[in-house]
């Protein structure tokens, strides 16, 4: 059997004008995952990201501490979803800045509910798929690396949405579990379906044993 370790991307912007750049912090969580496979001898047959900068900067942190990655194939499938066209679907007003635990909170009280209601096919937030589309694109991408790599490891940065989606595919899971899951994953955090020929099934959810130590417990983050 193999292993496809999903990797959420490091720490990025959020507030900033621009959320897609990892933070410092972010790198260094990437360059501690990649020192602790590198430590315990990990290797991949294969490697995989969306295509924003977060995925790929994730990617080159790790391959900077962790030798002999292979070059990773960007599949757009892996992208995350649009947050900010899901939000203004249900609250077209600007928010202003988040920059507080209430406003924090509030923002994403409000895209919890606005993924709820894209999932059901309330809403059709602009530029984006509907649900079932972005759900089946990473369902094709991961059973496309289970045919190819089903006695490998594989590799894949991504986001919390494509990540939660493929454990709720792979566990049959509600919509509302789906969000929940997307809400708790973390920066960096592992998450590794084991495949065989013939199906994924889940092996871990949302690790972070890279970062248990006194100094590294401190780098935990959810943005």
């Amino acid at each position: 059997m193999g292993t496809i370790y999903l990797v959420r991307h490091g720490q990025a912007s959020f507030g900033a004008d621009d959320y897609d750049v990892l933070s410092a912090r972010g790198a260094q969580q990437a360059q501690q995952l990649g020192a602790y496979w590198h430590e315990r001898q990990v290797r991949f047959d294969a490697a995989y990201t969306g295509t924003l900068r977060r995925h790929t900067q994730t990617y080159q942190a790790i391959c900077q501490t962790l030798p002999d990655v292979p070059s990773a194939i960007q599949l757009p499938t892996l992208n995350e979803y649009d947050s900010h066209a899901l939000i203004r679907c249900i609250h077209p007003e600007p928010l202003g800045p988040v920059d507080t635990p209430e406003t924090y909170r509030a923002h994403f009280r409000l895209l919890c509910d606005a993924i709820a209601q894209w999932m059901a096919g309330v809403i059709s937030p602009e530029g984006m798929p509907a649900w079932q589309v972005f759900a089946d694109g990473i369902r094709h991408a991961l059973e496309e690396m289970r045919r190819q790599h089903h006695d490998g490891n594989v590799l894949v940065v991504s986001s919390g949405g494509p990540i939660s989606t493929a454990v709720s595919e792979v566990l049959g899971t509600s919509a509302e579990v789906s969000i929940a899951l997307n809400m708790r994953i973390r920066n960096t955090a592992v998450t590794e379906l084991s495949m065989s020929p013939k199906r994924l099934m889940l092996q871990t959810f949302n690790t972070l044993n890279h970062l248990d130590t006194a100094e590294t417990k401190e780098w935990m983050t959810f943005a």
